[in-house]
């Protein structure tokens, strides 16, 4: 996929229908030969919608339109280059535990979550947010942040999904493991998370301020460095009386193909759980158990436990449909 392509497809299949802005820019992008030069003396990892888009509004702040974007990034080039060379993708989107909740729930407890590509490790506190599924409570139902997540289909194979209250999650440990973990007592990584969120998403900015509020009262265990090389070491120091539970979301795209393989025999070598969340390309021995195809015209992730895919969810949370068995 070129890379004039590959923002055609954000504009289409992710942005359309989440934040016009972003889409506009997209396609803009695509068109423009002078951004697709920029763009093509960066490494291939670095050429992402999302990151040259979170880039350019660090630097200069949100555009009106794409010709206010253009003049910015131009004018405003080495800024813009160095962050997105300094800089990664690392969405923190808490919403993503409302589709992760049921699974642990369902889970012995209590449990060792170890995240891989954790960011700022807002998605390692499940057990702080609050959760309303079409009205059913579940979680800590007192906590500043209520997740509210539209759920289709029947959640079998996850029966206490379905009553409110029911199947509390309970964390003993938790760390994550990260290339280049965010601190949310850090003013600079806060500042970087809040820019992620996409313009128009006014909720999710909301949310993300709260969880970041609550992880700055008893930050989550972050350790730097790659997912291979430290997946064993950190997975170890999880207590021997809690459930392991390796779990990510939205990260393994950005793993080449050899170092997702290695991944996968490493987790199946753990005397643990595994919850996948990613696109249907990311593991194809896990879309190849679907059911049923992923839905048209928009971008979804395949939530798998234990490499059988169990639902759809949406990329930033909010939705999630069970799968027929």
């Amino acid at each position: 996929m070129t890379t004039a392509e590959q923002y055609r497809r954000f504009a289409s299949m992710e942005a359309r229908g989440r934040s016009p802005l972003y889409e506009q820019l997209a396609l803009g992008v695509a068109d423009d030969r002078d951004l697709i030069g920029l763009l093509s003396d960066l490494p291939p990892d670095r050429r992402q919608p999302n990151l040259l888009l979170a880039a350019a509004r660090h630097v200069s702040g949100t555009p009106a339109d794409y010709q206010q974007f253009r003049r910015s990034v131009l004018d405003n080039r080495d800024a813009v280059v160095a962050t997105m060379l300094t800089h990664r993708t690392q969405t923190n989107e808490p919403a993503r535990c409302a589709a992760l909740y049921p699974l642990l729930a369902a889970l012995p407890q209590p449990l060792a979550l170890l995240e891989v590509g954790a960011s700022a490790g807002l998605c390692l506190l499940p057990d702080r947010y609050g959760y309303d599924y079409d009205g059913s409570l579940a979680g800590a139902v007192g906590s500043p942040l209520r997740l509210r997540c539209h759920v289709e289909g029947d959640p079998h194979p996850h029966p206490r999904f379905a009553e409110p209250g029911v199947g509390t999650v309970t964390v003993a440990w938790r760390a994550g493991i990260d290339l280049n973990p965010l601190d949310v007592t850090d003013p600079a990584d806060v500042r970087w998370l809040r820019t992620l969120v996409w313009p128009e998403q006014h909720d999710r900015l909301e949310r993300l301020n709260t969880a970041i509020a609550l992880a700055q009262a008893d930050p989550p265990r972050i350790v730097p460095g790659d997912l291979n090389a430290r997946l064993g070491e950190v997975a170890a120091q999880a207590p021997s009386y809690a459930t392991l539970v390796v779990f990510h979301t939205a990260v393994l795209y950005y793993v080449p193909d050899a170092d997702r393989t290695t991944f996968v025999r490493q987790v199946e070598q753990l005397d643990a759980h595994w919850i996948s969340q990613e696109g249907p390309s990311v593991l194809p021995s896990i879309a190849a158990r679907l059911p049923q195809q992923p839905p048209a015209h928009t971008t979804t992730n395949i939530l798998a436990l234990d490499q059988q895919p169990v639902a759809f969810s949406a990329l930033h949370g909010g939705w999630l449909r069970w799968l027929t068995t």
